[in-house]
């Protein structure tokens, strides 16, 4: 069973489930291009690893409970003798000096791995890369700082950057500007393709939650031509392959907040499916 929406699923931008989604589409997004590009380039999977301090609402959190005891798992606390005191008749409470003894929370670091796509040409050269946005990279933290300065990097540099987002919450992060993001059509949902410094240009694909995802413009190496990437299609074996509607439940409200539009549009979309 397909997805019954024609484009980017809100269903599927909690976090909880997005750390597949993005894995998925990362490898179709690979797979997708391979047979366009080779044999002079080839499309590669990276990974960007950096530690997230807890908690986050990017990722299920583990905490450790506990009550501090002296000299136990390295917490070495001292608890004095408490000294009590009448508040009212026949109710005993701490002295004034004392402490109450508190509940300690542990959020251990978390590692993070994002992986992106990189289209290199045939003598090694990285000619664009291809990222797919996570929460943790529109949520102001270490998650944000690291793909913020990675994004520098590149358009710093002479490698094409492709930049999907498909999370409709958080910070407005691809590297189009306020003032070019401002002038596009309403939209949920963006991708972003800077070409080579020498060109200026950026091509922006605005798309709202009732249109198919984009077929879009991969940059190589100039003098080749661009290839084309069908998001929709990539998306769909995303979709499929990771057995989505087996696991969403579409009668319950979307993770994502809708306009009043929006979700007039999806209820007659979901009960059109059979879904009321």
């Amino acid at each position: 069973m397909s997805s019954p929406f024609p484009g980017m699923d809100p269903y599927l931008e909690t976090p909880r489930r997005w750390t597949d989604v993005h894995q998925r589409l990362i490898t179709y997004v690979a797979d997708a291009l391979q047979p366009c590009v080779r044999p002079h380039y080839h499309a590669r999977m990276g990974e960007r690893v950096y530690i997230l301090n807890p908690p986050r609402s990017i990722a299920p959190d583990v905490f450790l409970i506990g009550r501090p005891q002296p000299d136990v798992g390295g917490w070495r606390v001292r608890e004095p003798a408490v000294s009590y005191t009448t508040a009212a008749p026949g109710v005993m409470t701490p002295s004034a000096d004392e402490a109450d003894v508190p509940i300690m929370f542990m959020t251990p670091p978390m590692e993070v791995r994002e992986p992106f796509v990189e289209v290199v040409h045939g003598d090694g050269e990285v000619v664009t890369v291809i990222e797919v946005l996570s929460p943790a990279n529109k949520t102001p933290g270490e998650g944000y700082r690291q793909y913020r300065r990675k994004q520098r990097e590149l358009l710093h540099s002479t490698v094409n950057l492709i930049e999907i987002d498909l999370l409709s919450t958080g910070l407005p992060t691809v590297a189009l500007a306020k003032e070019a993001r401002a002038s596009l059509p309403p939209h949920r949902y963006l991708v972003s393709v800077r070409r080579d410094p020498d060109t200026f240009q950026f091509d922006a694909y605005p798309i709202s939650l009732q249109r198919r995802l984009p077929r879009i413009r991969v940059p190589l190496r100039a003098p080749d031509p661009d290839v084309v990437l069908d998001l929709q299609a990539v998306f769909e074996r995303c979709y499929d392959n990771g057995g989505y509607a087996d696991l969403v439940n579409y009668r319950q409200p979307p993770p994502v907040e809708l306009s009043v539009e929006e979700t007039a549009w999806m209820d007659g979309l979901l009960r059109g499916a059979g879904i009321p």
